[in-house]
């Protein structure tokens, strides 16, 4: 079954732009994919799992693609369906998006800890004709949710299981991978959806954003590009090591990072399955890899874990983080200890927008987050949609070749999207006289106490540097007199005390911070929800505060 959607169209003259500039050409998802392959055949690809580790090779991963591949198109499965796959950081998660874009299918990665709600409200939506998962991992038994939401998917017609213990109902993964390969990549339209990828979970509902071969190819292009590092933002010096990547590669971190932009330039790729500090350390040293890049939490846990030697510092010389807040404290911390910090800004609706690169401004790196990637635009608008100048905050409205082409909700899309081709991300932030972006709050977490906003990213970065904490998270809580106060929800270091309200407000007093942003209740957390790519699920903090609020009083 094809995707029900209807694209953004890109304005003629955008899209000559591109093509003239070499951000767009006619590749498919498909044909990259077995270009690289076929070029990198001995390139490495190891999987640090405890549960079902790997050590191969680029050239034994495309067979197993090829194979599986022949299988989906034996079952019948043409260009333009949708496939969905639901893994761990496996070998089997990298073949499964790679025979998918052989098949020229329109692939859904779904994140490995989604549960029986968000994944029956995908499949729902996206409608696969195929389905790939394991029959459990950690916690989750995948076999047992599917099998209670199969009859409101009347699309799926082929469940695939990695593993043991297929249900009966289920076809083995074996059954596929063992067919005889295709010869090569399906033939099908650039412009066509090639990934409809699911936001991580920031807000209560996922959206379904959907790229086009064009639109993540050119992302692909961009983190691959090939020029000086004054222009080459987020790519450490030639040989550093390789990178070890937790984030998913059903999420677009881990998809680009993980198994796209390794194909095209045959560098390793090394994955984690599941994020532990420990395990992950004792990788970096075994697979002579560098770590902790991504979001802010990988870096941070891989900090204060007691395992951290000098020579694992010597391993993470350079880092490059994005996907979630960067607090000024953690970067000068980084920065104190030797490390080479990049930051970066984007989504799954423009997963690249900005970067900064390691030949910059020390202040540069740590305090903002770099300057637009080749092609893409960014535009600091007022509430009344106005550009706005150098060092004047507003939102963040950004264009490029990498930029989607709209949600599954079309009123969505109407209400983000404009006629002109800018994305409005919701974000606020500023520019600076040389074109360096810095993002400094999301709509979404500014604290409107008494009439006036309070940037919730502002309090965190001041209490991020305090004493014996180790993260912060800092939303609003529901207020009877105010309509909202500031609540901040702690994580304080292994053997610490959660620092309580006066503590908290006598250190924001010598901070200087005004005292109306000072949060008024303070909450001890042992550690945070989080999505995949590493974020505070902010929605969840919101949602404990607004049940656990009294009643309005009823008028007399």
């Amino acid at each position: 079954m094809a995707l029900a959607f209807a694209p953004r169209p890109v304005a003629p003259e955008l899209a000559g732009h591109y093509r003239a500039e070499g951000l767009w050409d006619d590749s498919t998802l498909g044909a990259v994919v077995a270009r690289g392959l076929q070029d990198h055949p001995g390139s490495r690809i190891r999987i640090w799992s405890r549960d079902r580790p790997y050590d191969g090779t680029f050239g034994d991963v495309a067979d197993v693609a090829r194979r599986l591949a022949g299988g989906l198109r034996a079952a019948g499965i043409e260009p333009g369906d949708v496939v969905s796959f639901q893994l761990p950081n496996w070998m089997e998660a990298a073949a499964a998006f790679y025979a998918g874009a052989l098949t020229g299918a329109v692939l859904v990665p779904i994140v490995h800890i989604y549960g029986a709600r968000e994944l029956a409200y995908i499949l729902r939506q996206a409608a696969p004709r195929a389905h790939v998962a394991t029959p459990r991992f950690g916690h989750l038994d995948y076999a047992e949710i599917i099998d209670g939401l199969r009859a409101d998917v009347p699309s799926l017609e082929q469940i695939v299981f990695v593993g043991d213990d297929v249900p009966s109902w289920g076809t083995p993964w074996s059954s596929l991978a063992e067919a005889p390969p295709v010869a090569g990549p399906a033939p099908i339209d650039p412009d066509a959806p090639c990934v409809l990828g699911y936001t991580s979970g920031t807000t209560a509902d996922p959206k379904g954003v959907v790229h086009t071969h064009r639109t993540l190819l050119a992302e692909v292009r961009q983190l691959t590009y090939d020029a000086p590092p004054s222009i080459a933002p987020l790519q450490a010096p030639p040989g550093n090591r390789p990178v070890l990547l937790a984030s998913p590669v059903s999420h677009a971190t881990g998809m680009l990072g993980g198994l796209l932009s390794p194909v095209v330039t045959g560098s390793p790729i090394n994955l984690l399955d599941r994020w532990d500090p420990a395990h992950a350390l004792a990788a970096m040293l075994d697979g002579d890899l560098t770590g902790g890049g991504g979001a802010t939490y990988f870096l941070t846990s891989l900090l204060d874990h007691p395992n951290l030697t000098s020579r694992h510092l010597e391993h993470m010389r350079y880092v490059a983080l994005g996907g979630a807040p960067i607090p000024p404290a953690v970067a000068e911390r980084a920065d104190s200890l030797g490390i080479s910090l990049v930051r970066a800004y984007g989504s799954t609706e423009h997963p690249s927008v900005t970067g900064s690169a390691h030949a910059d401004s020390r202040d540069r790196r740590l305090y903002t987050d770099g300057r637009p990637m080749p092609g893409v635009e960014v535009r600091i608008a007022s509430p009344d949609g106005h550009d706005l100048g150098p060092g004047e905050p507003g939102e963040i409205t950004t264009r490029g070749p990498d930029l989607f082409v709209g949600y599954t909700d079309a009123a969505l899309t109407a209400a983000r999207l404009d006629t002109d081709g800018w994305y409005a991300t919701g974000d606020i932030g500023i520019l600076d006289e040389q074109g360096y972006l810095t993002v400094t709050d999301r709509t979404a977490d500014l604290i409107i106490r008494g009439g006036e906003n309070v940037s919730a990213a502002e309090v965190e970065a001041v209490l991020a540097a305090m004493a014996g904490v180790a993260e912060v998270a800092v939303v609003a809580a529901p207020d009877a007199r105010l309509g909202e106060h500031g609540c901040a929800f702690i994580r304080p270091m292994p053997g610490v005390s959660t620092p309580d309200l006066e503590a908290i407000r006598g250190y924001l007093r010598l901070s200087g911070l005004a005292r109306q942003k000072w949060p008024e209740e303070v909450r001890g957390v042992d550690e945070f929800d989080r999505t995949p790519s590493g974020k505070v699920k902010k929605f969840v903090l919101r949602a404990r505060l607004r049940d656990e609020a009294p009643p309005p009083q009823a008028r007399p």
